[in-house]
């Protein structure tokens, strides 16, 4: 589970972002086999062109036409599917889509009908919501009308221009609704990062505001009885020593607790990095920490941090078990976490710096590690003492 960071970095993401241009070219190729395999219903029109039915005039004239609606049709289903609405980009391009549909469809034959289907899709896709509730059933009105001319009579058509528009409705607005949530979720951390600072900013006042106070005011007393009470003067300035001294083990004990991980927030956090990283989780209940020692908690959370990093970066894996188990040993009760997944990355020639730093974490606690290769996958185990180490003994 320690693998060469640089392999980590060459596996591609197994997912695309929704509602996000391609960050590279994988997801570029990925986005336009998505739409372009529905140019499918374009074969129609192609093989009407290709028949020799018409004018060599009605021919190019033709093949202009699909082209200049092919590229308007990628354009807007490429750029603006499931983005805010762009009015004159947008209008413009429906625009063209509107009139060479029924315009080639009327020129050229019943062959040409499909173009309606992409039309309904670049309204049901770009439009909002309401406009697009209009501009369908327009789209399909016309077709209908459009077919007569032929001696069409479009009963698929009828139905399935409706269908894939509408469809293509929900699909943009969720997408909106995708781009909407990362959103939100990026204003959340931010705000929650703001917070954390603002009560940094407090705990550091409280702790630091009375003993710089007292440090100042017992500097001048000693600077104003130097000169005729020097007896005086030192003992202010040992007192400034103990103040200061004092002042500077609340900001350890501080900083030690900031720097604390606990096990909850941990498993929460876990939840968001295996899902972001197209992991399927299973994740435990609310953890019982009832008695549990507060640096075994921490030592458990520093577990799963590490473990998850390896599974998200190195195994490959697209399922993760996650077990919280309260065990009782001949040692004791104990607290077990397990974290099982099922990817083909492994630990390599031996533990990493990871597992080694994990493995003295835990020994410090009272714990122990047990991290290897299992027949499908890799699982770490980590457990530490469920109770104070001075009520070993005398529990159940």
């Amino acid at each position: 589970m320690t693998e060469d960071p640089r392999a980590a970095e060459q596996r591609p993401e197994h997912q695309v972002r929704i509602g996000q241009g391609p960050r590279n070219r994988r997801e570029l190729v990925v986005k336009v086999l998505w739409i372009g395999v529905w140019l499918i219903f374009l074969s129609s029109p192609v093989e009407d062109l290709a028949s020799g039915h018409h004018t060599l005039a009605a021919t190019v004239a033709g093949g202009i036409g699909l082209a200049v609606f092919v590229t308007a049709y990628l354009t807007l289903v490429f750029r603006n599917i499931g983005r805010s609405f762009a009015p004159r980009v947008v209008v413009s391009l429906l625009a063209v889509l509107g009139v060479l549909a029924p315009l080639l469809t009327y020129t050229l034959g019943g062959a040409w009908v499909g173009l309606f289907i992409y039309l309904s899709v670049a309204c049901g896709a770009t439009l909002p919501v309401r406009a697009a509730f209009w501009a369908i059933p327009a789209a399909t009105a016309v077709m209908f009308l459009v077919g007569l001319r032929w001696h069409e009579k479009p009963d698929e058509s009828l139905l399935l221009v409706p269908l894939i528009g509408f469809a293509m409705v929900g699909v943009g607005q969720l997408i909106r609704t995708t781009v909407e949530l990362r959103k939100a979720r990026a204003t959340v951390a931010h705000l929650a990062a703001n917070e954390e600072r603002l009560r940094l900013a407090r705990d550091l006042h409280d702790l630091l505001g009375h003993s710089l106070s007292l440090i100042t005011l017992k500097s001048e007393l000693a600077g104003r009885m130097l000169p005729d009470h020097p007896d005086k003067a030192a003992q202010q300035v040992a007192d400034i020593e103990q103040v200061s001294r004092q002042a500077l083990v609340d900001v350890r004990e501080a900083v030690t607790g900031y720097r604390r991980p606990r096990l909850a927030a941990e498993l929460a956090g876990t939840q968001v990095a295996l899902t972001a990283a197209g992991v399927t989780a299973e994740m435990p209940a609310e953890p019982d920490l009832t008695g549990v020692p507060e640096e075994a908690e921490s030592v458990l959370a520093w577990a799963l941090r590490e473990a998850v990093t390896n599974v998200v970066r190195h195994s490959g894996a697209d399922k993760c078990l996650v077990q919280l188990t309260h065990r009782q040993t001949l040692d004791g009760p104990m607290l077990e976490l397990s974290v099982e997944d099922n990817g083909s990355g492994g630990a390599g020639n031996g533990p990493g710096n990871g597992l080694t730093g994990l493995t003295e974490r835990l020994e410090k606690a009272g714990g122990t590690l047990e991290a290897g290769r299992i027949r499908h996958g890799f699982r770490l185990v980590a457990r530490v003492p469920a109770v104070v180490a001075g009520d070993v003994g005398s529990g159940a």
